[in-house]
């Protein structure tokens, strides 16, 4: 008779350490990419992978500034802080599962004191109890599975806020010194027009000039020094999303102006497409979660199959203290129990049906995202190459329209020319120098959004000869 218990246990045992689990066998979501970018042509190959430290990739840019704005953003950013508390999280749900792979273990204890009539009597009790669910069917190391996956796509999420912040901040910063640098040239430019309406002034006062000319000089004057007081702005709107990227309120930040500002643009090497799937957080997190709904089909299939339960318990009980822990009061008892579905009306088969199309539309988004990684990627290459043909031709730009301001002032003292022709030309070198100004900027911001569309920095990666 004391042998069917141990027998029940052993049975479930033996069930537990041989049984299968349940639900598909998850496989990376299969993607053709192509053999080369469209727009690498020339470019250095990089062979990336997600797992390696991408390193504080923002130093390419030599500004030290940079340098200790980016450290901040890791420690002090509130999308950052909120995305590795859910990281933190989806870890704690995971121990949470696996916790459930082991028996619970309980102590309980109790006194009392009744009259049914017959006088007082006291009453007291303890016991342990065990419960475990084996896990036959694979339901458990499913959960456990989807729970991991889960926790690593977090992982994933953390590491793009992180990316996305510092890309901000680093978008944020160069949009500021590039507006200090059209501060200085404006500051330059409005002390050159200064000089133009004196002497427009003086050639008036000797009668050598029209009043026209006086007045040409003052609008353009005028309107040079409108553009800069409205830079002040567009930098104070700068630096107050710094301020709020790096955790701070707009009046406890400010960044001094830079009077010679120079753009650095890093030469950035170019990861093969095969890899850039190994590189992108947010491919990954969407990569987890497609094996996190892949475990969720083995979970919903689980309810097919019968649940096993086993249960243990021993204890004592007496009237009295002292006599709690004899022998003769020990009380124990063992249990196997099973519980199976016989019908549901089809609403199982339907969960598991379910649990299949949320994973197809799990694969279709994470298909999606490779898709759009690859967009990102020839876009910044496309403009990187761009930018970089246009650079030269900006600067022959600049240089031409200084030396023909310069000529036409010239001649205009001499009174050769007409004062429109020297607004024209001042309006000219102007624009020329400020569109030079904007480009180096845009290179910068380009590199970043490279950079971000690769997925981060490529410290620690063997790049090819």
């Amino acid at each position: 008779m004391n042998s069917m218990p141990c027998r029940a246990v052993a049975l479930a045992l033996l069930l537990s350490a041989a049984g299968c689990a349940v639900g598909p066998t998850y496989q990376r979501p299969a993607f053709t990419a192509p053999l080369a970018y469209q727009q690498a042509a020339g470019w250095v190959v990089a062979a990336p992978a997600d797992a390696l430290d991408r390193g504080p990739w923002w130093a390419l840019f030599g500004d030290p500034l940079l340098d200790q704005l980016a450290a901040q953003v890791t420690v002090s950013n509130q999308n950052v802080a909120a995305a590795a508390a859910a990281y933190a999280q989806a870890r704690a749900l995971l121990a949470e599962q696996r916790a459930a792979l082991f028996p619970v273990v309980s102590l309980s204890g109790g006194a009392s004191r009744s009259d049914s009539g017959n006088g007082p009597r006291n009453s007291f009790q303890a016991s342990i109890g065990a419960s475990w669910e084996p896990d036959v069917w694979g339901r458990l190391r499913t959960a456990t599975d989807g729970a991991a996956a889960s926790a690593q796509a977090s992982a994933a999420d953390l590491a793009s806020a992180r990316l996305s912040a510092q890309g901000e901040l680093a978008v944020a910063y160069f949009g500021l010194r590039q507006t200090d640098g059209q501060r200085a040239l404006l500051a330059d430019t409005i002390t050159g027009y200064e000089r133009s309406l004196q002497i427009t002034r003086n050639r008036y006062t000797a009668g050598v000039a029209a009043r026209t000319d006086v007045l040409q000089a003052e609008t353009q004057l005028a309107n040079a020094q409108a553009d800069a007081i409205g830079l002040a702005r567009t930098r104070a709107q700068f630096e107050h999303a710094m301020a709020v990227l790096v955790g701070k309120t707009p009046a406890e930040f400010a960044l001094p102006p830079l009077a010679d500002w120079r753009a650095t643009v890093p030469e950035v090497p170019i990861a093969v497409p095969s890899t850039l799937l190994q590189r992108r957080p947010d491919i990954a997190a969407a990569e987890r979660r497609v094996a996190t709904a892949n475990a969720q089909i083995g979970i919903a299939q689980s309810a097919f199959y019968p649940s096993l339960g086993l249960n243990a318990s021993a204890g004592v009980g007496a009237s009295a203290v002292s006599s709690l822990f004899n022998a003769s009061s020990l009380l124990w008892s063992l249990g196997v129990s099973a519980a199976q579905t016989l019908f549901d009306a089809g609403a199982t088969r339907e969960r598991v049906n379910a649990a299949s199309a949320a994973t197809d539309a799990a694969v279709a988004r994470y298909r999606q995202t490779v898709l759009v990684a690859f967009q990102d990627v020839e876009d910044q290459l496309a403009a990187t190459r761009v930018l970089a043909q246009q650079e030269a031709l900006r600067r022959q730009a600049a240089d031409a329209a200084a030396q023909v301001q310069a000529q036409v002032q010239r001649r205009y003292e001499a009174g050769q020319v007409s004062y429109t022709e020297v607004v024209t030309a001042q309006a000219t070198a102007l624009s020329a120098r400020r569109a030079l100004v904007q480009l180096m900027a845009d290179r910068q911001t380009t590199a970043v959004a490279l950079i971000q569309a690769l997925g981060g920095g490529w410290h620690g990666l063997q790049l090819a000869e």
